[in-house]
């Protein structure tokens, strides 16, 4: 065994040489994020009566609980400044250690350096150790400092420790489920869907749970996120909780170094299909597909399922709010039917974020075609960059309007048959379109980062982020207006509901095609990088 980790130690040190900006900022983020959460929360709710109303609210609406889950102890000012962030940060941490992982491990291989890496005295498991390390420190760190953060905003002790040590957990949780799926799959893009999905899953698993009794369902013990939030930190402090994501990682890293062992180098235990011995490829955007098709598919069937079970859970919002103060706001707000139509509206608006996120994987695949030299080859022939470019960005710009109709039909038709009107599939489809031209800004900035600069593509990620920390957490911050209209996802209308504004829909349509044609200009007057 030592044969097969020789090298370790150089390659951990690789790693941190390539991660020397994403892992430092992510550390400070994190904590950045739950120290500025923790104050701002103070400020707004210093009395117990004013956190135990604010607490009651949030439990009683079926759409927050679904989104955050829930507030364990109402007159916990940590409980209540953290149940936000425990939920998103622990997605965004999961994505963090998949993106880490499958970076030092699948894609290398995919890429051919790791073989001639390999081809040094670098041990067989050296490579994935090495990954795992950075990962599982890089998780610990984000805990350790968030810790800390808590610590200086004034937070209890216990409470601070608990929530670090939930969010480095989760994250090396999710890191032991990305090593076991880069030797699953054969790709770095198969490996990273593989896992991804498997944090969606944690999150729907989670969601479902929360709302299918008071406290919470086994569905909820089922996920990794749902065991984050089980840990209630400041609200008795749970640490029995950690060993169940402790001995998930423990068992799904012991799974990876099994498989490893058990398969060539480029193999996967789901092997790639052999093409035909002639080729049929014709165009570009043939070509494009042949590339994106199995990741849209794959997460057509993500946001498709997610969808209905949202759409399913929608007229249960009212059935939370019983109180008659609660009962006097919903007819405020246009009665029942006005608060399931909020719901709705808001679940639209978490998918529409969701969905960006493969607008940028897909484009993403233009700067993998460049540094491999494909597009170089593929330029070389009677193919122009305008018809290249057309291709990928008109494909991910179709596959994130694809994605998002999908969800839409999804939730409608889960609503529908749950309160007995298939009227509501139109009527809930049109509000996921209504999110469509925030998403493609999202694409469009990929596409103008990629034309410009293609080295600068993690600058998307982190503008997309801040995006969607500018609207859940904007308000709380106190963060100007001006700042938050920064973000395309607050410029959608808000449907289905009484919203009918459109002219959101327009600028950020404008905006895309700017961005789009800026970055093509851009394109066409570099040189190809490598």
């Amino acid at each position: 065994m030592s044969d097969d980790l020789r090298g370790t130690g150089n390659l951990i040190r690789l790693a941190l040489r390539r991660d020397r900006f994403l892992l430092p900022g992510s550390v400070l983020g994190f904590a950045a994020i739950a120290a500025s959460s923790a104050s701002a929360t103070a400020g707004l709710y210093p009395e117990p009566a004013s956190r135990i109303a604010a607490a009651g609210a949030v439990n009683a609406s079926a759409a927050i609980v679904a989104m955050y889950g829930r507030i364990y102890d109402p007159t916990s000012l940590g409980a209540l400044a953290m149940f936000k962030p425990a939920v998103f940060g622990a997605v965004a941490l999961a994505i963090l250690m998949v993106i880490v992982v499958i970076r030092h491990t699948r894609a290398e291989e995919e890429s051919g350096r790791l073989e001639l890496v390999g081809a040094g005295v670098v041990g067989r498991a050296a490579p994935l150790a090495a990954a795992l390390i950075v990962a599982v420190s890089a998780s610990a760190a984000i805990g350790s400092a968030t810790a800390a953060g808590l610590l200086v905003s004034g937070l209890p002790s216990a409470g601070s420790l608990a929530f670090g040590a939930g969010w480095a957990v989760t994250g090396m949780c999710f890191a032991g489920l990305a090593a076991a799926t880069a030797q699953v799959a054969t790709g770095a893009r198969a490996a990273s869907g593989l896992a991804l999905a498997g944090v969606g899953a944690a999150y729907v698993l989670r969601a479902v749970g929360d709302l299918s009794e008071a406290g919470p369902g086994w569905l909820s013990w089922l996920s990794p996120i749902g065991w984050n939030q089980q840990v209630r930190a400041f609200a008795g402090d749970h640490w029995g909780v950690l060993a169940l994501p402790l001995a998930a990682t423990a068992g799904t890293i012991t799974a990876a170094f099994l498989l490893r062992r058990r398969r060539d180098l480029g193999s996967g235990l789901l092997s790639e299909r052999s093409g035909p011995a002639t080729g049929r490829l014709g165009t570009p955007l043939a070509l494009a597909w042949r590339l994106q098709g199995p990741t849209l598919w794959a997460w057509t069937i993500v946001v498709g399922l997610l969808g209905t079970v949202l759409g399913t859970i929608a007229h249960t919002v009212v059935d939370l709010l019983n109180s008659p103060g609660m009962q006097a706001i919903i007819q405020t707000l246009g009665g029942e039917q006005g608060l399931t139509e909020a719901f709705l509206a808001a679940e639209m608006g978490l998918l529409g974020t969701i969905v960006a996120a493969y607008g940028i994987v897909a484009v993403s695949r233009l700067r993998s075609e460049e540094s491999a030299g494909h597009a170089e080859a593929l330029l070389s022939t009677s193919v122009g960059r305008g018809r290249m470019l057309a291709a990928h960005g008109g494909l991910a710009l179709a596959g994130v309007a694809w994605l998002l109709i999908v969800a839409g039909v999804g939730a409608g038709a889960g609503h529908g048959f749950a309160v007995g009107d298939l009227g509501q599939i139109g009527t809930v489809a049109l509000g996921a379109i209504a999110r469509i031209p925030a998403a493609w800004v999202l694409v469009a900035l990929a596409v103008f980062v990629w034309g410009v600069w293609p080295r600068a593509g993690v600058g998307v990620w982190l503008a997309y982020i801040a995006f969607i920390v500018a609207g859940e957490f904007g308000s709380l911050w106190g963060v100007p207006q001006a700042v938050m209209d920064l973000s395309p996802f607050v410029h959608s209308p808000l449907l289905p509901g009484p919203d009918q504004n459109l002219d959101g829909v327009l600028w950020l349509t404008a905006v895309a095609v700017a961005l789009l044609a800026a970055g093509a200009v851009a394109f066409r007057r570099r040189d190809l990088a490598a």
